[in-house]
């Protein structure tokens, strides 16, 4: 099995929408993963084949995107307990994706999941990112350069604002 830090699973192909801000942003940090769809519920032997592999990988965070039901989060973090799983609730038509996040979320005692917000693959990386930095400065000084730039525009759009005023501000950013 080859070797990498993150391991990106989805439920279904119609996660990956979704799952792709996962993969793009540890690319944009230099973090190697793998991306696999697996169903604890079509696939469960495959699904728990592929976690009794990831326990002895040396992966060090699972990112574990799922809808409805979803179970995978949380099969993953039972599977493999030495390794962080960070769980993305997917939205959902039938319940707008609370019955995604409710099924990440409440893990019973000993077996948590950090759950992110519904559909946050994006927040998801960046939390793995943040666990991977704690042993290793290079990620540790990515990140920090990550977070000083989103200071930075937050501070530049506050500077539009008070030179433009809100009514320039808004039409400049939608296009008028």
């Amino acid at each position: 099995m080859k070797q990498f830090d993150v391991a990106i699973i989805m439920g279904s192909d119609s996660d990956l929408p979704i799952m792709k801000d996962s993969a793009k942003f540890l690319e944009d940090m230099g973090i190697s993963y793998e991306m696999k769809i697996l169903s604890v519920h079509r696939t469960p032997e495959k699904a728990m084949e592929y976690a009794k592999q990831l326990e002895e990988s040396g992966v060090k965070v699972i990112i574990a995107g799922a809808g409805g039901a979803a179970h995978l989060p949380g099969v993953f973090a039972a599977m493999v307990p030495t390794v962080p799983v960070i769980g993305i609730p997917i939205h959902t038509k039938t319940l707008s994706g609370i019955d995604s996040l409710y099924s990440i979320v409440q893990m019973p005692s000993g077996i948590p999941v950090a759950t992110v917000a519904i559909n946050g693959a994006k927040n998801a990386a960046i939390l793995a990112t943040s666990i991977l930095a704690v042993g290793n400065d290079d990620v540790k000084a990515k990140l920090n350069d990550y977070k000083k730039s989103l200071k930075e525009a937050v501070s530049k759009k506050d500077e539009e604002l008070q030179e433009l005023g809100y009514e320039a501000y808004l039409n400049r950013k939608e296009g008028k």
